[in-house]
């Protein structure tokens, strides 16, 4: 289990970048609010971390990808708003700079995420 969380740490930091990057370009350059941006970057990262994580970290052969992705897309939903209601206590009850606020949310919403991931998207028979 340990390497199998060293490997979603690695798939969790690409898809770190690829929701920093969604995040910054929605919120600094076309001026949406934060937490459409912060929510479109998520769920763009949340997709390929699917993928890397079905293939690469838990080698998955489930043949109904569409309940597998249902199922690791839900806890990803339920880690988003984990991951809003973080930023939401950091940023406007602690004054944190909003980046500084997500990558401590991203810290602790991936102990939710693996530990679901596991015990549930992953074991589905």
């Amino acid at each position: 289990m340990f390497f199998k969380f060293i490997k979603y740490g690695i798939v969790g930091l690409s898809g770190m970048i690829i929701d920093f990057s969604i995040t910054w370009l929605l919120k600094e350059k076309l001026r949406l609010n934060k937490y459409i941006a912060n929510s479109c970057g998520f769920t763009c990262a949340a997709s390929s971390n699917y993928i890397l994580n079905r293939v690469w970290t838990f080698q998955s052969h489930q043949k109904n990808i569409p309940k597998e992705y249902f199922s690791f897309f839900a806890i990803a939903v339920i880690g988003l708003l984990l991951n809003n209601a973080i930023i939401y206590f950091l940023t406007e009850k602690g004054k944190l700079n909003f980046y500084v606020a997500k990558l401590i949310a991203i810290i602790l919403v991936i102990f939710w995420n693996f530990t679901a991931n596991y015990l549930f998207t992953f074991s589905l028979k």
